[in-house]
Parts: structure tokens; sequence; C-alpha cells
């Protein structure tokens, strides 16, 4: 089976394991502090009206990111609650969730999908109040969105140069590049051994870090086309424009997937491969299995769907 036939696989490091989701089943796997192995698993529930608009070029991209902010952030919860949890304690820890089980898993969505919004107003305004500042310096449209577009970059870079100091992010970033290596090692065709798994790169032109690099440079063109002056209405053009900017560089991204084979054009995904060289590592070998694992449980629950879905359209 060639690499354009297989499914899209998609994952996310998170503390001490790995999620990976497919078309019906998001599942993680992380390492607990006892050295075994757990599983989180959550169906995949999209509205009627959403599955429609995922099928729209530009609107499928913002979908996409809405879905993934909020089921993320549910597996990235279950991670930092439990990797560290010794077995004794479970039955304690589990009486002390039970009661607001279902608020805590909406509360938590929606505050994945508010972090990311946050984090994009301040990812776009700040860089743009930087400009505005030297405007003195650099005049005009095209100075200004340059330079707002260098700010964005040196403010991406740092806030990842920062984070990577912790330990706890420096092995999540080992764990991204473990979910890499197994993604890239099962659309190579190769069986998921830790041999076979640690031979394969730990980048992918597919991944999240890529898109967040295409937004500023997606940005910096579109920018370039609406109305600049005076400074209010540079401001509220950024913010109308966030969600076309987030569209179209989701559109780009899944592009400079569909070309990577191609020797002429592969060169457009390299912007966001040299970034995940920041934010992925090499990771160990506990680690790969934690992904292979995650991702097997994965791969089981969705043949499960697929089987049970083949055999409703059967009676």
């Amino acid at each position: 089976m060639s690499n354009q036939k297989k499914p899209a696989y998609g994952g996310q490091a998170v503390v001490e394991g790995v999620m990976f989701g497919g078309r019906h089943h998001t599942v993680t796997a992380i390492r607990r502090k006892d050295e075994t192995i757990e599983y989180f698993h959550l169906p995949r529930k999209t509205k009627p009206s959403f599955q429609k608009m995922k099928k729209i070029p530009f609107l499928r991209g913002i979908i996409a990111l809405i879905e993934s902010s909020a089921n993320g952030t549910q597996h990235l919860n279950f991670s930092s609650e439990r990797f560290d949890v010794l077995p004794e304690e479970d039955e304690k820890v589990q009486k002390e969730q039970k009661s607001s089980k279902l608020e805590m898993i909406f509360g938590i969505a929606a505050i994945g999908v508010l972090s990311f919004l946050f984090g994009k107003f301040i990812f776009t305004l700040v860089p743009l109040f930087l400009a505005a500042s030297l405007e003195f310096v650099f005049s005009g449209r095209t100075g200004q969105v340059i330079l707002e577009s260098v700010f964005k970059v040196i403010l991406l870079l740092l806030y990842i140069y920062f984070i990577s100091m912790t330990p706890l992010i420096k092995r999540v970033f080992q764990y991204h590049g473990a979910e890499h290596k197994v993604i890239n090692t099962f659309e190579n065709g190769l069986s998921l051994t830790v041999e076979n798994v640690q031979s394969q790169s730990r980048l992918h032109y597919r991944c999240g870090s890529s898109f967040i690099l295409f937004t500023v440079i997606v940005g910096m063109f579109v920018y370039l086309l609406v109305p600049h002056d005076p400074l209010i209405v540079r401001i509220l053009n950024r913010i109308a424009l966030i969600p076309v900017v987030l569209g179209i560089s989701f559109e780009v991204l899944q592009l400079t997937n569909r070309v990577r084979s191609i020797p002429v054009l592969k060169f457009l995904g390299y912007p966001g491969l040299w970034l995940q060289l920041l934010t992925t590592k090499e990771p160990k070998d506990d680690q790969v299995e934690v992904a292979i694992a995650s991702f097997n449980r994965m791969m089981e629950l969705e043949k499960e769907s697929e089987s049970g879905l083949k055999k409703a359209a059967l009676v």
C-alpha cells in the first residue's frame, strides 16, 4: 500500500505519553510511575453540521482545530493527573473525581478551545504593537507587515526555547519525536517494532509545529492585501482575519504533505521541519514503546468500529 492510500492518522505528545487519533477514536498511552502503561480512550463524536463543514476547504481547518483543541486538552489532563499516581492510590483518586467527571470533561474541553484562541490573540496582537512602536523607522505597509512577521517568529522561538528548558517539556518533546517516528514507520509500511521506529525521522510534514509557522508566513501575505491605516483598523483586521489565516494555513499544511515526495516541491515544507528540530527530541526506547502501544490500541479500536459499520450496512 502506498503512502497516499494510507489513512492520515495524527497524534499529540502528552505528559509521559502519546495520543493518537483515527476516524472513530482517540487513544492515549502513558508510562505510569510504576512503569506500567495505562490507556485513555475517547470516541470521536462529531455533530452532523460539523461533519459537513469538515468537507469544505478552508473551513475544515477551523473545525479540525476546534476539535483537536477540545479533545487534546482532555487527553493532556488525563496524562498529567495519572502519570505520577501509584496504583495503590487509584481508588482514592477515582472517588475524588467520580462525582464531577462529566462537568470536568466539558470544562476541560472548553478550556482547551479558549486557551487556543487566547494564545492566538496574544501571538497575533503583541507583534503588531511591537512593529507599530517602530513605525518611525520601518514605515509603510510592507515594512510594517514584514517587521510584524519577524517579531512573530522571534516570539515563537523564544517561547519554545524557554519552555524547553524545563525537564517536563523536554520529555514531552521526546514523546513528540516518538509520535512522529511511529507515524513515519506506519506510513513507510514497516512493522511497529522499537528498532524500526527508532530508525525513522522524528520530523513530519503534517505536524502542528509546522502549522504554527505557516500561520506566520500566510498571515504576512494576507495582511499585505488589507487596509493598513490607521492603527485601529490594522488591529481589527488582524482579529477578524484570524479564522482566514488559520483556514488557509491548514490547507497549506495539507498541500506540503501531499507534495513531499515530489523533489521540486518537497522544499515547501522545510520551514516547518526546521521548527520541529526544536519541538521534537530523539526519544528513548521506553518512550517509543509507549507510542507504539498507543498507536496499536487506536488501530484495534478503529478496526472494531469499521467492522461494526460494515456489519450494520449488511443488515
